[in-house]
């Protein structure tokens, strides 16, 4: 018996030191809004979304420093529909992010579910919507928001330079291109000026055919004005070609935060199906934590085109969004 409380007491004081060395966040998004949709086929909806400028979910994200400028990370996502409750992504249980890493001078690595190198520009650099509300690039341009399956680098920032590198594993037996994705992007930041290029190839599931999407982007910022400018080459699996060019602004001032953006769609192929989105957002902060929103987004969809006016969970149904909502992070 004593010797039972003695291993005890070693296995905890052990814990302890491990524990010590490790840090575990939890963490989430709580995004909740009314949701007006107008001109879609079925009619005008409303509802109450879930998820409207950002996706609700709940994470856990964890660091061990294992020594030597050397860290273990890891990062468990789950979304929810703060609407009903339910999983999103499908049911997935971590269907927003699940991955496992290293990180240290030599940059970081990581494999699991994660977000595209691609996707990460969309949101991060171009996107002043940054793929939410109404307003979202999603509704017009490819996002290639995740990717299963994924290995990934990215390099430390040198003179300015950071390149992230990421590979999808399609998983096929006897067809190693078969689904595979391979994604990457390369960035300058000097100043105000922020410059990326960025690359997505996703193969069919016989590996016959691709579909790839390239984009350049460029942001300044001074002050609390930020401007974006965007322009994408996309090939879909069929080898339809078209072009997207974005034009984003934002201005804080205070609590408040004004968006806005222009995307323009160009259908190279005999369709000729362009298209063209407006939309302007308003935020205002309540508190580090806790903001109120409203967007609002149009399209113009012509010669048959069929674009949706969607937001950050949602693909949306008609050509015209009105979001307004609350959103609560922690």
């Amino acid at each position: 018996m004593k010797q039972f409380a003695i291993s005890a007491i070693a296995l905890t004081l052990c814990s302890g030191a491990a524990l010590a060395q490790s840090s575990v966040t939890v963490y989430g998004v709580a995004d909740a809004g009314l949701v007006l949709e107008r001109g879609g086929a079925a009619g005008n909806v409303n509802t109450l979304g879930g998820g409207v400028g950002s996706g609700s979910r709940l994470g856990f994200k964890g660091k061990e420093d294992l020594g030597g400028g050397l860290s273990a990370r890891f990062i468990l996502e789950s979304g929810i529909g703060l609407d009903n409750g339910a999983s999103g992504q499908g049911g997935l249980a971590f269907g927003r992010q699940a991955a496992l890493g290293l990180s240290g001078s030599f940059g970081a690595v990581s494999l699991g579910r994660q977000y595209s190198p691609y996707y990460k520009v969309v949101r991060d650099v171009a996107d002043p919507f940054e793929v939410g509300f109404a307003g979202t690039a999603s509704n017009l341009m490819a996002t290639n928001t995740r990717v299963d399956n994924l290995a990934e680098y990215t390099s430390p920032t040198v003179a300015g330079f950071t390149a992230d590198l990421a590979y999808g594993a399609g998983e096929t037996a006897g067809n190693s291109a078969a689904n595979r994705s391979l994604s990457g992007s390369a960035s300058y930041v000097r100043g105000p000026l922020t410059v990326v290029l960025a690359h997505h190839v996703k193969d069919n599931a016989l590996a016959t055919a691709h579909a790839r999407n390239t984009m350049i982007v460029a942001r300044y910022c001074v002050d609390a004005w930020s401007a974006s400018l965007a322009r994408a080459l996309n090939r879909d699996l069929l080898g339809n070609e078209s072009k997207d060019t974005l034009l984003g602004l934002s201005a804080t001032s205070g609590a408040n935060k004004v968006l806005a953006s222009v995307i323009l769609h160009q259908d190279d192929s005999a369709l000729d199906q362009d298209a063209r989105q407006y939309a302007i957002g308003y935020l205002r902060r309540l508190s580090v934590r806790t903001e109120l929103y409203a967007a609002y987004a149009h399209i113009n969809n012509r010669n048959g085109a069929s674009f949706k006016v969607g937001n950050a969970t949602d693909n949306g149904s008609g050509h015209t969004g009105v979001n307004l909502g609350m959103r609560h992070s922690f």
